[in-house]
């Protein structure tokens, strides 16, 4: 039996996923608490100290809340309630170095502190994630038997020592950007060809057989079919940031990784809706060249038919 702390999307639907499997889960959330966790077998206690009690020693607790601050405040109460030998697992997308100093601050108390990158989003927690383990060997050597049901086939890795876990979900998470933004540049450039593509017919080939076959590619069908087409989506992008440490990382390594941090800069491009850098640019343009400020249908036209031979002309 293990403890999860924190019963939203990923924690509660693995905690599901790990009773359905035939392990006991005992689950704590400050936040309203589906109702159909309890009836899926979850015992769903109201405090940590309750938590604590209904598990065997060590105890194993996984945390699944948002990085930051608010998690320094669990692992605090935690530390309260838990004795030597118990372990604490952040299987959420923590700052990798946040992750070595946790470690090393609940090493003083006899506590043992596991990095967890979790990966396969909900979906993967409802049938099998994919899972990436930075920690005291022998530590996740302990949580290694519910990791290896909890997962997909040869979906779990030991990273290493403490920090590797959140790193591996870290860069992990960089190349999924730099994936994504890809693959949204290619529908950008399939829904501007001059004669009309049917684009959900083109991903469903691409989903099958081909080189760039993937799971966002299927997704990107999927979504497409669902939402009709792109224009009805709006622009703007979210994300939680965790890439820009990424970015950061690679900055202070002097590695590059220019496809990553575009993708970065596109998502920010995506939010901009004054757009201040274009009009700065329009002024400095105007101030050399005398270029209008807005469209100009004679420019317009200039920029079509200034190569010869373009097969874009029409």
């Amino acid at each position: 039996m293990f403890g999860v702390v924190g019963l939203g999307r990923m924690g509660g639907n693995l905690a599901i996923q790990a009773v359905r499997k035939g392990i006991p889960v005992a689950g704590y959330s400050k936040g309203k608490i589906d109702p159909g966790l309890k009836k899926a077998g979850v015992v769903i206690v109201k405090s940590l100290e309750e938590l604590k009690k209904k598990l065997p020693r060590p105890a194993i607790i996984f945390i699944y809340i948002p990085a930051g601050p608010v998690l320094d405040t669990v692992i605090t109460e935690l530390c309260k309630v838990l004795k030597k030998g118990d372990i604490i697992v952040d299987g959420g997308n923590s700052y990798w170095g946040d992750s070595i100093n946790r470690a090393k601050a609940l090493k003083k108390k006899g506590i043992f502190f596991i990095d967890l990158g979790t990966s396969g989003g909900v979906t993967g927690a409802v049938n099998g994630a994919c899972f990436m383990a930075g920690g005291d060997k022998k530590a996740v050597a302990r949580i290694e038997p519910f990791l290896k049901k909890l997962a997909v086939k040869d979906g779990y890795v030991y990273a290493g020592p403490s920090g590797s876990g959140h790193f591996i979900k870290l860069v992990h998470n960089g190349i999924e950007f730099g994936m994504l933004q890809a693959i949204g540049e290619g529908v950008d450039l399939l829904e501007h060809f001059h004669n009309k593509l049917d684009i959900q017919k083109v991903l469903h080939c691409w989903r099958n057989g081909s080189v760039i076959r993937s799971w966002l590619i299927e997704l990107m069908e999927e979504q497409y079919i669902l939402q009709k087409g792109v224009k009805k989506v709006p622009a703007f992008i979210e994300d939680t940031g965790e890439v820009n440490w990424l970015v950061g990382d690679a900055l202070r390594m002097e590695v590059p990784i220019p496809a990553i941090s575009s993708s970065i800069n596109q998502l920010f491009a995506s939010r901009d809706k004054d757009k201040k850098w274009a009009k700065a640019i329009a002024m400095m343009r105007h101030g050399f060249g005398s270029h209008p400020f807005g469209s100009d249908n004679m420019i317009v036209q200039e920029r079509k038919e200034g190569r010869v031979g373009d097969i874009f002309r029409g």
